[in-house]
């Protein structure tokens, strides 16, 4: 690739990426949305976070892709310490600590 062909490919994607959020900030940010596209907005995080972690968990660059029982225990615990007490904190910590403790005993 040529410098010239990288800088418009960055021009290009920061330009988008300007008129992606002045899509939403510019045009309506000033504006009161309706009840049902802000209780849609609710459950953006929801879907966002396992679209993050799911391959994380499954598919791990550390193992080189297999399955590892360490980190699928981890996900387990912070799903489960998620749902007990509706903390995002406490689930990362609870998966944080799985993790770290099985992992430290393993090796």
């Amino acid at each position: 690739m040529t410098t010239a062909t990288i800088w418009i490919v960055i021009i290009g994607l920061g330009i988008g990426t300007y008129l992606i959020r002045f899509s939403f900030l510019g045009l309506i940010g000033g504006r009161e949305l309706p009840e049902w596209v802000l209780r849609h907005l609710r459950y953006v995080a929801v879907g966002v976070m396992p679209a993050l972690i799911t391959p994380l968990v499954i598919w791990p660059d550390a193992t080189g892709g297999e399955p590892d029982p360490s980190r699928l225990i981890a996900a387990l615990a912070a799903f489960l310490v998620g749902i007990k007490t509706n903390s995002v904190v406490g689930a990362i910590v609870a998966g944080m600590v799985a993790l770290y403790g099985i992992q430290y005993l393993l090796n």
